[in-house]
């Protein structure tokens, strides 16, 4: 059932260079062709959902230009999504934790619970978007409530994964990729009017993956050579 397969392109062509990303947009696609790359890592889908089934899309004027640049340029597209997350350490998380400096205070080598110095919400939002190069995110809570103790989430993991984590862990602040509003936002509110001092964050989907998008492009360097 993984969704890792090839989405345009065959596995024998003669690779000449490799591009990882989030998504395979036109654009990455146009700047692939400017490297003269042709094998395109990306983790998320394609063609718009989650398996890149394109039958419903067989008359949809975008997915035809985009299918045709591929064809027409011989460009392969492997999605690297499951595969990734189920290195240890996941591969995605470890990015994130890189680009963010928490990867000494993680509380075990494969944990997304951190244990950072002790800060405000205020003071860990401007952290985050400095770091991460993100220019506005949204959040829930008052901006002087301390915080040490993080759950971190990145991508969407769905709602009930993230509240089962919530509930196990009890951190001051999860720090998340995206949400369902009628399902965590709504937990965490509740939490709030109960009493519970519990923080949200959350990134934007492509924000708090992009890194692993990275961590690859370093992994592959170590472990393909040019010939």
């Amino acid at each position: 059932q993984t969704v890792d397969t090839l989405k345009s392109g065959s596995r024998d062509i003669r690779v000449t260079g490799i591009v990882t990303t989030m998504f395979a947009t036109v654009d990455v696609i146009r700047k692939a062709i400017a490297l003269k790359a042709n094998f395109i890592i990306a983790h998320e889908p394609t063609f718009y959902n989650h398996f890149d089934d394109t039958q419903w899309l067989t008359n949809d004027p975008v997915y035809q230009y985009k299918a045709d640049l591929l064809t027409k340029h011989n460009i392969a597209v492997w999605r690297n999504h499951d595969y990734i997350h189920r290195l240890v350490s996941d591969g995605v998380r470890a990015g994130v934790m890189d680009k963010l400096k928490w990867t000494k205070y993680a509380t075990s080598a494969n944990s997304n619970v951190v244990e950072l110095p002790q800060t405000t919400l205020g003071e860990l939002i401007i952290q985050l978007k400095q770091r991460l190069g993100i220019s506005t995110l949204r959040y829930t809570g008052h901006l002087t409530e301390p915080c040490s103790k993080i759950l971190l989430m990145p991508g969407a993991s769905g709602g009930r994964s993230q509240i089962s984590a919530i509930a196990k862990v009890k951190p001051d602040v999860l720090v998340c990729g995206e949400l369902a509003e009628w399902e965590t936002a709504e937990y965490v509110r509740d939490a709030r009017a109960k009493g519970d001092q519990l923080g949200l964050v959350v990134l934007g989907h492509v924000a708090s993956e992009e890194p692993g998008s990275a961590f690859l492009a370093e992994w592959l360097t170590e472990k393909v050579k040019s010939v």
